[in-house]
């Protein structure tokens, strides 16, 4: 044979040899079996959820690709975020609550006084109105403090106003997530236009991932361009599968999707985020009522959560009173509490729906939001 001819055969030989070998070695990419997991940082704290917990790494999630209708679908991250523990974060946000101790500086001095006059009396009523606990608490608590100082002259006034505070805010009130009582536990996120709903849907999707939760968001705000892509940064980030519509698409058609999605994979808890609207449009009101319905024809809804923005102070309760009693609200998330003096509004709120409030973002990072705790919050606001 042709010496040339051998020669291309050799090297023909061994370019199979090289790709068999290849293939062979090369680790295996298929969906649902990789088990990669993010690199430990320096400084690594251990544990997810428990600062007690032997240290181990959060694992990538593999979550199998769900076929949905009008190109939806559910994303995988490479690398994810560790979210700060829940346990004990309202404490360590302590120095952004609202206020930081302006309510109990101005009233402690004015019944601190060896005696207090008429006019007093109208500057401690004024100071609690002006933090947003309305006209009728205000005057209620004047009247306690009133009482309580002609029978014990030598009370203390911080604790007086404190015990008053914490009386109002009601310690006994369930503020725990509706978890467990379902599978998997649907929460519906709800609330006027720029409440802050997506990023509080995003930052409760990683308080549920502290507490070790298999969650699923869905994007049922079909209507602002950016929100679906919001929300899927905040899954991406810790690992939380988004299912998500095209844009202007159905929201109903949505949640039910991500409900079904749930199902599934086996996902404990589905966390949905709706569209901004106001409490005046009907239409958009009976849209909401809509999606809740859609939802419960697959699972009850565990937990409707209503945003609302502490900054409206008593602005925000007619539009509270809407959508309770639209969608059944069962608990409120205050946002934007770290930037307003006026703590007060949880009482009102909880007051005028008789739901508790539940949740609190005290900042901007995404870790800021924190389960409410009464003691921690009155004791900020009294300045202990």
């Amino acid at each position: 044979m042709d010496p040339i001819a051998w020669l291309i055969i050799v090297v023909v030989a061994l370019g199979l040899v090289v790709a068999l070998g290849f293939t062979a070695f090369r680790p295996s990419r298929r969906r649902g079996t990789e088990t990669a997991t993010r690199p430990r940082p320096s400084g690594h704290v251990p544990g997810v959820g428990d600062d007690a917990a032997p240290p181990r790494d959060t694992p990538k999630r593999t979550i199998a690709t769900v076929e949905l209708p009008e190109g939806g679908g559910v994303s995988e991250l490479e690398v994810l975020d560790r979210p700060a523990p829940v346990v004990g974060r309202m404490s360590r946000l302590r120095s952004r609550l609202a206020g930081s101790g302006a309510i109990g500086r101005s009233v402690v001095g004015l019944l601190g006084r060896p005696t207090i006059d008429e006019a007093a009396w109208e500057e401690i009523e004024d100071a609690l109105i002006s933090a947003d606990l309305g006209v009728a608490v205000a005057s209620e608590v004047v009247e306690h403090l009133r009482q309580t100082l002609r029978s014990q002259p030598e009370a203390d006034p911080k604790a007086l106003l404190r015990n008053e505070l914490l009386a109002l805010v009601d310690p006994t009130m369930d503020r725990s997530l509706a978890l467990g009582f379902t599978t998997p536990s649907i929460m519906l996120v709800v609330g006027v236009n720029g409440t802050g709903k997506t990023t509080t849907a995003g930052k409760l999707a990683r308080v549920l991932v502290a507490d070790e939760h298999d969650v699923v968001l869905g994007a049922a705000d079909t209507f602002r361009a950016a929100a679906s892509d919001q929300l899927q940064t905040w899954g991406d980030r810790v690992g939380v599968p988004v299912i998500r519509g095209l844009e202007g698409s159905d929201p109903a058609s949505v949640a039910y999707d991500t409900v079904s999605a749930a199902l599934e994979v086996d996902a404990d808890v589905v966390l949905v985020d709706t569209a901004g609207r106001l409490h005046t449009k009907a239409d958009l009101m009976d849209e909401l009522g809509k999606v809740k319905r859609v939802i419960e024809r697959r699972v009850p809804v565990s937990e409707v959560l209503l945003v609302l923005d502490a900054t409206t102070g008593q602005n925000g309760l007619a539009q509270a009173k809407v959508f309770a009693e639209v969608v059944e609200v069962t608990g409120v998330v205050l946002t934007k509490l770290d930037g307003t003096a006026k703590g007060g509004i949880v009482v009102a709120v909880q007051r005028d729906l008789g739901v508790p409030v539940k949740l609190v973002g005290l900042g901007e990072g995404p870790d800021d939001l924190a389960p409410f705790d009464p003691e921690v919050f009155v004791d900020a606001l009294v300045g202990e």
